[in-house]
């Protein structure tokens, strides 16, 4: 893990499939829930999409890349009601280490950029520190329980 003043890089080891994992990544916002994976109402316009969360409320991510199944790219706007809004991107890799199984990278940078003062970018930075590890752990329990009721 490293964690400086700009982006929070994280990863875990996954006990799947390289295809079930991007099944989950390639979602925007995928990891905006209450500690378990959950169904959201999304609205899209153009590679925009608003993700509602029913704890959590409504958070605008911009798809910027999908490379199946290795990589994908979002923009976190910091304002939901402006698509043009200050955002952190936030990328995720997918590494195969074999056939059923994967390490799991994200990188979100772009705290420097975002409104408010130094204090307010760091407590969102730590926040998102906090979450990464969280959702890594959702991510990582999600896909291996998925993939183990898929065989059966």
């Amino acid at each position: 893990m490293t964690v400086e003043l700009d982006r929070i890089e994280k990863q875990i080891d996954i006990n799947a499939p390289a295809g079930r994992v991007w099944t989950l990544i390639s979602e925007p916002g995928w990891f905006i829930n209450n500690e378990e994976i959950t169904e959201h109402r999304i609205e899209k316009s153009g590679d925009v999409s608003i993700i509602h969360d029913p704890k959590h409320g409504a958070f605008a991510f911009r798809t910027v890349t999908l490379d199946p199944p290795k990589y994908a790219a979002f923009r976190w706007m910091a304002d939901v009601d402006d698509a043009a809004s200050a955002s952190t991107l936030v990328e995720f890799w997918i590494d195969e280490t074999s056939a059923d199984s994967v390490t799991l990278r994200v990188l979100e940078s772009g705290f420097a950029s975002l409104p408010g003062d130094a204090a307010a970018r760091r407590k969102r930075l730590d926040e998102n520190t906090e979450g990464w590890t969280i959702e890594l752990g959702v991510a990582k329990r999600y896909v291996e329980n998925v993939h183990a009721d898929a065989r059966g």
